[in-house]
């Protein structure tokens, strides 16, 4: 096994996924080592590490194989969820710092760089509590109306209809906010980048962007930018398998308190 870092931490993955064994994206500097698949969760940090520049690496986490419960990336991530974080040159020095869930990988790289988080204290705190509502909402929801629409073995129809319904009016809150702006907040900002990966699947959450006008151009004008559309470009060519096998769905769904006491 290769050693990724100074503090030990080593990778199974390049055996695990051997046909993603990827260079690094950017050149220069001490890079931030991404693990990563590419589900919206691990979309929302491509997208941030596109737009912001910062050098960095992919380290596929095969979440369909099973990488997310091998010892060394425990280690990093103990929550078995991708996407997870080392930064080899945190500010102010010192030993590299690892980072597990998109929402606080999105905080940390934004006070990093300095970049879509704002200093103002009333528009930092409107960035954030939508950050928030869509870790603790949008996420969720939506990730159970994929769920039961898309991969459960039984279609229960009152499942499907409550989140069905519950994403409709996530959707709807976030569409009457987008009236008569551009952004979440009030620029371009990490709100949008956790966001819009949760709108991109809308047809599996049975939605219509139709139905939802300020949504829709928002949508639009976020899937439009070239970083977007590179984050997007790095998925498709590390995963172009749009379904999930029998052995696939045993693995993401039918674990329970044993993968993680390791019994």
């Amino acid at each position: 096994m290769e050693s990724l870092n100074d503090d030990g931490l080593e990778s199974g993955f390049d055996i695990l996924c051997p046909k993603f064994k990827f260079e690094p994206l950017m050149n220069g500097g001490d890079m931030i080592d991404l693990y990563y698949w590419t589900t919206p969760n691990g979309h929302k940090i491509t997208i941030f590490l596109e737009e912001s520049g910062l050098p960095y690496k992919i380290i596929p986490v095969n979440i369909g194989q099973g990488a997310q419960f091998e010892p060394e990336f425990l280690k990093i991530s103990p929550n078995n969820k991708i996407p997870a974080i080392v930064d080899h040159n945190p500010s102010g020095g010192g030993e590299p710092i690892s980072l597990f869930e998109s929402g606080a990988i999105l905080l940390y790289l934004s006070e990093k760089t300095g970049q879509f988080l704002s200093k103002n204290l009333h528009n930092r705190y409107h960035t954030v509590q939508w950050l928030f509502w869509q870790v603790a909402g949008l996420g969720p929801m939506a990730g159970q109306t994929h769920h039961f629409t898309q991969y459960a073995s039984e279609k229960i129809p009152y499942a499907i209809e409550r989140y069905t319904k519950e994403t409709s009016r996530l959707y709807a809150v976030l569409d009457k906010h987008l009236k008569d702006r551009d952004y979440i907040a009030d620029e371009y900002s990490i709100a949008d980048m956790a966001c819009y990966p949760w709108i991109v699947p809308y047809e599996k959450q049975q939605q219509d962007l139709e139905n939802f006008p300020n949504l829709k151009k928002w949508f639009k004008l976020i899937e439009a930018r070239p970083a977007v559309r590179r984050a997007y470009d790095i998925a498709r060519e590390m995963n172009p398998e749009t379904t999930l096998s029998a052995e696939a769905k045993k693995i993401l769904f039918g674990q329970g308190a044993g993968i993680v006491r390791g019994n």
